[in-house]
């Protein structure tokens, strides 16, 4: 019996999982047919994950006002990207 449990645990938390994938993704592109009708019949009985929607679209609307009240693009500046290069390279590269 624990083992079918711990299988429902497990579907649930899989579907919130990929609920709140989707609901990132609507954001940026439409969600096909399919996704659309399991991310609503998961919101429909998962009152946690419609509180997350909410609180994503709330705080992607405020990181949009804020980057274009600032006139800012988020970008890496180069020491960054220099030193991000070094340690890529560094575990790519075989030990000698």
């Amino acid at each position: 019996m624990s083992k079918q449990l711990k299988t429902v645990r497990e579907k649930i938390l899989y579907n919130c999982r990929k609920a709140t994938l989707l609901i990132e993704r609507k954001q940026e592109v439409e969600l096909s047919p399919r996704e659309k009708m399991e991310l609503e019949l998961h919101l429909a009985g998962c009152y946690i994950c419609r509180v997350y929607e909410q609180q994503s679209i709330l705080m992607n609307g405020l990181m949009g006002k804020l980057l274009k009240a600032a006139r800012l693009e988020p970008r890496l500046d180069d020491t960054f990207k220099e030193d991000l290069k070094r340690r890529i390279e560094g575990r790519i590269a075989p030990d000698i």
